[in-house]
């Protein structure tokens, strides 16, 4: 072989554990980030709806009731525009005192400014009514003192994570980042007390910083990981060298030393000689090449011997040709029926295939099974299912008389229709039926006598394999199969 050409097992290796343990530490980094970006997520996530679900409980639902419906209303709409244009606050406090809410107004934005104040980890707190699921656009009712009292009634356009969510339920936190950084976002339900829905107090926990610790936590993880992976390359190394790389080298060496020939003692042959008392593979290695060898030269000293009784080996060849045909002829023939077995429909099949591929493609398969013979064996014993089996089998036999039949199973055949037998297909699978079926209407014989079987045919059609043909037979003697039990009130 070319030396340029030639890729060592060495390079295979080394290749193979560099690959190796660059996946396993590198791995192994990503997994235990993703594992504690998860503990983070979910913590984060936990915080921010216990404290929306906590809120929502201090919220005013009649009143919040009362303002959602004065916000909605196209009176206030326009003067909430025209305020926010002229940014007056006057005109949407005075509107809200006509409709007696602004001193509840007030409270309830009392209690919210004081609740973020107090929880240091939210960001923003606030009360939003979700449109319908397919609604692009929702109203935030009530901010923080942060926002101006005309924030009340606006319509915002929704976030496209939340898009199509359940608006009368409680919506599972998500984080994302936008025009305010990262968030993570809850939103608690509100009910009247009928249960109906009200708004949603919403609840953003700002995590600008741990994101950045996530960064700068996940870049020191990877360089880590490459300082420790660059150490245990050397040493892994250091260590197949030693181990494996020098020895297999030795070994080619001197088995490229070899070379038998007649009149050639095991040193002259260069059989391997090396200090290689090894408990491992290597060492089987060497051992095995060394009796091989060895082997190789006796074999060459014996071969003139073994000339000499040329005849009497050959008679010993043919008579244990003689005896392995008679062994292949047993190993294809079922012992009880006298049809073929499984292992001679298992080779059919390979030729069959092999028939296929040539442009053949008349034949189909039937698949029979026995009925009945769990409780011929289990009422009269394992002789008269003997019995029983082969009156069955006999009928089958009488019936594709062209055929080769096989039995695959305990109680199952198969025959292969080709020629005669497949242009007749149905003609036979009529008659096969019907003997099965007056077999098993003599009631005046013993039930081991009484032979019944159910059929099913399948065609090879373009396309298919003798798998598929021999799978849609046996689904087709299922249903057959089926309909026998249900006919005659048995129960598998």
């Amino acid at each position: 072989m070319n030396e340029k050409n030639r890729f060592s097992l060495g390079k295979k290796m080394y290749i193979f554990v560099v690959a190796a343990i660059l996946v396993a530490t590198f791995g192994a980094t990503i997994i235990s980030y993703f594992i504690n970006v998860s503990q983070i997520d979910a913590y984060f996530k936990t915080l921010t709806i216990d404290n929306a679900r906590n809120f929502a409980t201090m919220v005013d639902a009649d009143f919040m009731k009362e303002l959602r419906e004065v916000a909605e209303s196209e009176e206030y709409q326009a003067i909430r525009d025209a305020a926010e244009d002229a940014e007056e606050e006057a005109p949407v406090q005075e509107y809200l005192e006509e409709h007696g809410l602004w001193d509840r107004y007030v409270d309830q934005r009392t209690k919210m400014c004081r609740y973020l104040r107090t929880m240091e980890d939210i960001k923003y707190l606030y009360i939003v009514v979700w449109g319908g699921a397919d609604e692009q656009y929702d109203m935030y009712l009530l901010d923080d003192d942060d926002n101006p009292i005309t924030q009340t009634g606006y319509y915002e356009e929704r976030e496209p994570e939340f898009i199509g969510v359940d608006p009368s339920a409680e919506i599972e936190p998500t984080i994302s980042t936008g025009d305010w950084g990262w968030l993570c976002s809850g939103y608690a339900p509100v009910y009247d007390e009928n249960g109906a829905y009200i708004c949603h107090v919403g609840c953003d926990v700002g995590m600008d910083e741990i994101m950045e610790e996530r960064r700068n936590s996940l870049i020191l993880m990877l360089l880590g990981s490459l300082a420790f992976t660059v150490v245990v390359l050397v040493l892994a190394g250091f260590y197949l060298k030693k181990a494996l790389i020098n020895p297999l080298n030795a070994l080619t060496r001197e088995m490229k030393r070899f070379s038998p020939g007649e009149k050639k003692d095991y040193h002259d042959a260069g059989v391997i000689e090396l200090d290689m008392k090894r408990k491992d593979e290597i060492g089987d290695i060497y051992e095995e090449i060394r009796s091989m060898q060895i082997r190789i030269i006796d074999y060459i000293d014996d071969i003139t011997a073994i000339q000499r009784d040329r005849d009497v080996a050959e008679l010993e060849v043919r008579s244990k040709n003689r005896e392995l045909r008679r062994i292949s002829r047993e190993a294809f023939r079922d012992s009880l029926t006298g049809v073929s077995n499984k292992n001679a429909f298992d080779s059919r099949c390979e030729e069959i295939e092999e028939m296929i591929r040539s442009g053949f493609s008349k034949f189909a398969i039937v698949m029979i099974d026995i009925n009945c013979l769990k409780s011929v064996n289990d009422n009269f014993g394992h002789n008269a299912g003997d019995d029983y089996i082969k009156g069955c089998c006999s009928i089958i036999c009488e019936v594709f008389k062209h055929s080769p039949i096989y039995r695959v199973g305990g109680d199952e055949f198969v025959a292969i229709l080709m020629d005669v037998d497949f242009d007749k297909r149905e003609e036979h699978m009529a008659q096969l039926n019907s003997l099965f079926e007056e077999a098993y209407a003599r009631t005046d014989l013993e039930q081991w006598q009484r032979y019944s079987a159910s059929a099913g045919m399948s065609e090879y059609t373009e396309g298919d394999s003798v798998e598929s043909v021999y799978a849609r037979a046996d689904k087709l003697m299922y249903e057959v199969k089926e309909e026998f039990r249900k006919k005659n009130g048995i129960v598998r």
